[in-house]
């Protein structure tokens, strides 16, 4: 992420997925902290959407 627009990108995308229910989407510690329901959806369908939007990500 190198601006408020990647972080604004995350969010949008993260918000689309059911079952993520809060995201904090942090551009100075780089890292995006997801509150989710696993019977809802799962850490794949989430990092999907992130690498789909363009972003990488390193866990």
């Amino acid at each position: 992420m190198t601006c408020m627009g990647c972080v604004s990108s995350i969010e949008k995308v993260l918000a689309e997925i059911a079952g993520a229910s809060d995201s904090d989407v942090s551009l100075e510690k780089q890292q995006a902290i997801i509150q989710y329901d696993p019977e809802k959806t799962d850490i794949n369908q989430l990092k999907e959407a992130i690498v789909g939007a363009g972003f990488e990500i390193n866990i």
